[in-house]
């Protein structure tokens, strides 16, 4: 039999989206495109499509947890990213076990209320999110809305994306990606990441005219997915953005609602501007 090389391994913990475009279903779509192999921890089932999230039905702890165990068993992961994590029970163990696993880079995408409104977070577990999980964090990865809420700031313009930035990591030491996105009157989709050295100001044209879903799962996977392959978190979150910015300006249509492409893989990042 011929020497076959070695795939690296990430883990998506989060939940499952059954109409595919986001939750674990986006992150394995993009873990594959890169040619990572994905392993997953299925925190919750949801009823949901491209519109709606019509239901919600949360894991059981023991399951999650031996969930969790089964793959760090024979799988370990050189990264992880959580996303829904749904309940206060889910994030408490999920945070006690990571904490005795702290060798892969873990990504932390603080995904709280979807696209259309559904709340993804009990407001109970907001406190163990921010007591428990992101202290273990390499990166957190919030959008205007979730980072606006973690810190209390109003978020308009990029000045003040990059000032919650800062506070994000002077609260929790680790690095931070806020996603800007959701300024719509900026001409360009920005970013910021600050890790407490640098700072890095990720652009990329809006694509206009299209309400995509799951974007903000397939970044932060994109991003666990190249740190995966050993690559420094800097030039990783650079990657992602070109990754998922590909995405979206070659997304297509399934039965009318635009859905994210993946088959652009790896391929060489858009630089950032400082």
């Amino acid at each position: 039999m011929s020497k076959r090389a070695p795939i690296p391994i990430a883990l998506t913990i989060a939940g499952s989206d059954s109409g595919g475009g986001a939750g674990i279903q986006a992150d394995l779509k993009t873990f594959a495109s890169l040619g990572v192999h994905g392993a997953s921890v299925i925190t919750c089932v949801t009823a949901q499509n491209p519109l709606e999230v019509r239901a919600v039905e949360p894991c059981g702890v023991d399951l999650v947890l031996r969930q969790l165990e089964a793959v760090f068993d024979q799988l370990p992961p050189a990264a992880i990213k959580t996303g829904m994590l749904y309940s206060r029970p889910i994030v408490r163990a999920v945070a006690a076990f990571l904490a005795r696993r702290r060798g892969p880079a873990l990504v932390v995408d603080p995904v709280l209320v979807s696209t259309s409104g559904a709340r993804l977070l009990e407001p109970d577990a907001l406190r163990s999110l921010v007591n428990d999980l992101l202290p273990l964090a390499r990166l957190v990865t919030p959008n205007r809305d979730e980072a606006e809420l973690l810190t209390g700031l109003k978020l308009h313009s990029p000045q003040a994306l990059r000032q919650a930035a800062r506070a994000l990591h002077g609260r929790f030491g680790c690095a931070v990606l806020v996603k800007g996105g959701h300024l719509r009157r900026l001409p360009e989709a920005l970013d910021i990441f600050y890790d407490g050295r640098q700072e890095l100001l990720l652009r990329a044209p809006f694509v206009r005219g299209l309400r995509t879903h799951g974007t903000g799962c397939v970044y932060s996977a994109a991003i666990a997915g190249y740190l995966a392959r050993g690559l420094a978190l800097p030039r990783a979150v650079c990657r992602a953005k070109d990754y998922v910015t590909r995405a979206i300006a070659r997304s297509r249509l399934a039965a009318g609602h635009p859905v994210l492409d993946h088959s652009g893989g790896a391929k060489s990042p858009a630089w950032p501007r400082r």
